[in-house]
């Protein structure tokens, strides 16, 4: 697994959070900028390829006519993944009718995490199945994929679950960059993550 690296630029816009009072008037893109042949490039989440809970391969493609919101999890977590958990299901209950929106769960267990295992928590959570994408697949791939979203996501036998990893939700355009950020173990810094998610929305409304 790729060493994990987060920018200091990315530092110093997550550390602003959803708990800023006064909204820009477009969100930032976060991560490293760098520029190709004069051309400058916003951070952009790489190629992936996983099975969702249905067993059907999502990918980039998959999303590219949505924003989406994500997050890092397993199935069996005892320690943060059920608060995460409940406010992903606050934001997917406010924006489970708008079409232009989807919801991604990685999964970080796929040895337990089948993808029977993760049809059962979806179908426990009852949430549409073609609304949030619960993907599960090859760990190391996972595990690298959590650095791209400048997630810390790692094994350890000495954490609960034998998981260390961040409970960040994640707000991505339909260009595949990471746009705003959240603590999914803080209702207060979700409640400040809706009016975010409506900011870019409005974006493709003008």
């Amino acid at each position: 697994m790729k060493k994990i690296l987060i920018p200091i630029c990315a530092i110093l816009l997550f550390a602003q959070g959803c708990k800023q009072e006064t909204i820009s008037k477009e969100l930032p893109f976060l991560g490293r900028t760098t520029e190709i042949n004069g051309e400058k490039k916003n951070h952009t989440i790489p190629a992936f390829a996983f099975v969702n809970q249905d067993s059907i391969i999502i990918n980039n493609e998959s999303l590219q006519d949505y924003i989406y919101i994500t997050d890092f999890f397993f199935t069996s977590c005892p320690s943060i993944c059920p608060k995460v958990m409940k406010q992903m299901l606050r934001l997917y209950d406010k924006y489970k009718d708008d079409d232009r929106v989807k919801f991604v769960s990685y999964t970080i267990d796929p040895k337990r995490d089948t993808q029977a295992q993760l049809k059962l928590y979806a179908n426990n959570l009852g949430v549409d199945h073609n609304k949030w994408y619960f993907l599960t697949g090859d760990k190391d791939a996972l595990l690298d994929m959590a650095d791209d979203y400048f997630i810390v996501a790692y094994e350890d036998a000495d954490s609960p679950g034998g998981f260390d990893h961040s409970g960040k939700i994640i707000l991505v355009d339909k260009k595949g960059h990471v746009r705003a950020f959240c603590e999914g173990t803080e209702e207060e810094s979700v409640d400040g993550f809706f009016p975010q998610v409506d900011q870019l929305l409005a974006t493709y409304d003008q």
